[in-house]
């Protein structure tokens, strides 16, 4: 078995350096029996990073240089032990020394060693001092994407922030082609899982405490999905009908796709397309256990020519590649991740593909457009821009009673502890 704690500085330094994200980093680890623990202390360090951080240069008298980031990431992952978690302060510290043993760097054993007993003293002053920071290191965010957040969501910003930092709900989708949601939730109780129905979508499931898949009834039958209630209200919104031919133009893993075809039956045809190689197996997986037919093509949603035979589209569903603003509590590397100047390059990829799709809508058709971003930059910005300069295109009212009402759109708010994602949605009609 590999060094737990070993393993996830290794992960965490590679994310300092901008190398991967955790969710790829952590898949090489998956079959270790330790995986929990490594997942814990890499999404957790991710969580309270800019709090760690700072609590580590005041432990310092001079930062640890750039070729010692393997160093730095154990130190943090060690005052994450300390902090968060339920291991007693002797093993965490024990465990954390030997761990940069063998990084072969002999004079960081002290160091790490007297960081970690020095903030197991001084904790109490340490944390004192964290309090009065501003809101970027108390809340443990980017100082930019306080701002941002702000700029967008005046007087919700330092809820979202508080809400970032909460562990998100396991959600499930019910197939209600295959099982009613009261009687999915008698077969949850049934096998002890704790579960409730969910308030915005009548598929939708929170669980009380999160599970391996394994272990919910009926999974591998293809009774139910994993996935968040956000994403779970888009069929709904695509006004779907019998003979419709469907594009979902970025597609993995595949959970939207197959949502929209248990939710109407009848299509036409529905193309599910991905532009990353190595999703498409995940589509296809998610396909075969529910027993569902699409045409799933490699492609550049963009490149239009290379994958479009000319015959229009009645719906499209663009859930656009974006900042993933509204699911930092489900991927906390994201605030190491992801930069200010991203937001600009992410909205004119925005931009791209809603030009490139929309001449494959017939006249009549809609367009949903979807973020996981809470930025309006990303959302009812661009829509805005798109609407004011594509002369058949007309935004139609998302109507529910739920989120906040946007000029070209509405926004659903990662406010609570148990419900749903940040989301962006925004219907277009083809006149």
């Amino acid at each position: 078995m590999s060094n737990s704690r070993l393993v996830a500085g290794n992960i965490l330094a590679s994310l300092l350096a901008q190398r991967g994200s955790s969710s790829t980093l952590l898949n090489d680890h998956r079959s270790e029996s330790d995986f929990q623990l490594i997942q814990e202390m890499v999404f957790g360090c991710c969580r309270w990073f800019h709090q760690l951080d700072f609590l580590l240069s005041q432990l310092l008298s001079k930062p640890v240089r750039q070729k010692d980031l393997d160093v730095k990431a154990l130190l943090l992952v060690g005052l994450y032990q300390l902090r968060e978690m339920r291991i007693p302060d002797h093993a965490a510290i024990n465990e954390t020394v030997e761990a940069v043993a063998l990084l072969k760097k002999p004079w960081a054993k002290g160091l790490v060693n007297g960081v970690l007993r020095n903030y197991q003293r001084q904790a109490a002053d340490l944390e004192g001092t964290l309090a009065k920071q501003d809101l970027a290191i108390r809340h443990s965010h980017p100082a930019w994407l306080v701002d941002a957040i702000d700029e967008s969501w005046p007087g919700f910003g330092e809820k979202l922030l508080v809400a970032n930092n909460f562990r998100p709900p396991m959600t499930l989708r019910i197939n209600q082609r295959k099982v009613k949601r009261d009687e999915y939730l008698a077969l949850l109780a049934e096998s002890g899982i704790g579960a409730k129905a969910g308030d915005l979508c009548s598929t939708s499931t929170y669980l009380a405490e999160p599970r391996a898949v394994s272990e919910l009834p009926g999974f591998d039958q293809g009774l139910v999905s994993v996935q968040d209630e956000a994403s779970q209200l888009l069929p709904q919104f695509l006004h779907l009908a019998p003979g419709q031919r469907v594009l979902d133009a970025c597609a993995a893993p595949g959970g939207k796709t197959s949502h929209i075809l248990e939710s109407e039956y009848s299509l036409a045809e529905l193309i599910a397309i991905e532009k990353e190689p190595s999703r498409i197996g995940r589509i296809q997986e998610n396909l075969e256990r529910l027993e569902l037919q699409a045409r799933v093509l490699q492609a550049d949603a963009n490149e239009v020519d290379a994958w479009w035979d000319g015959e229009p589209f009645d719906r499209i569903l663009l859930d656009a590649p974006c900042s993933a603003t509204g699911v930092i509590r489900r991927h906390p590397d994201i605030k190491l991740l992801r930069q200010a100047e991203d937001i600009q390059s992410l909205a004119r990829q925005q931009e791209t593909l809603l030009h490139s799709l929309w001449p494959c809508l017939r006249p009549g058709g809609r367009l949903l457009y979807t973020t996981c971003s809470i930025l309006k930059q990303e959302n009812d910005e661009l829509v805005r821009g798109f609407v004011d300069t594509v002369g058949d295109a007309k935004y139609e009212g998302v109507a529910a009673d739920w989120g906040v009402e946007c000029a070209y759109g509405r926004q659903l708010l990662p406010l609570e502890q148990n419900g749903p994602d940040g989301f962006f949605y925004s219907l277009l009609h083809k006149s």
